[in-house]
């Protein structure tokens, strides 16, 4: 199963949006499932239903802090690397979807919400774009890990025939 399908079915089981993204990560990052998905639970909604950054975006951002992140705080050029990572990948985000705010997403003003936690009905999964953003936010995001890895064995093998 690819990532797009995992967190889509994730989704589909109830999780939020950035649980559904960070969690079909799991086995990469090397926790369980239930363990991506309670570090994950308050960004969804928008960043806790607040409607800021979607909550697939905010799984996705999180994903490249796991796998990518630097912790020494004098680090500036992993800072910088990072910080150009997040761009690039939100950008991709935000031209395929059109923004990366939950409301916008949603076609909401500021202030203005919706009833959550809405009912999971076949009719909630196609009235919002929050299935179309969990599988294109892991798409994103597995396209990105599947290209570095073969850069990396390429340039493994470039210096591998160079000791030779």
């Amino acid at each position: 199963m690819n990532k797009a399908d995992k967190a889509e079915s994730l989704f589909r089981t109830g999780y939020n949006c950035s649980q559904s993204v960070y969690a079909a990560f799991a086995e990469e990052l090397g926790i369980t499932v239930e363990e991506a998905a309670k570090k994950a639970s308050p960004f969804g909604a928008g960043f806790g239903k607040l409607r800021e950054v979607c909550g697939a975006v905010t799984g996705m951002v999180m994903v490249i802090g796991d796998l990518y992140g630097y912790d020494d705080p004098k680090d500036a050029a992993g800072k910088k690397k990072l910080y150009a990572l997040v761009q690039k990948l939100c950008g991709a985000f935000e031209e395929s979807e059109g923004s990366l705010i939950c409301r916008e997403l949603l076609g909401l003003e500021k202030g203005e919400d919706l009833e959550e936690p809405a009912v999971r009905t076949e009719e909630y999964y196609q009235s919002r774009p929050c299935v179309k953003a969990c599988r294109r936010a892991a798409e994103i995001l597995e396209e990105y890990i599947k290209n570095k890895r073969i850069i990396e064995r390429l340039m493994l093998n470039i210096k591998n025939r160079a000791v030779r």
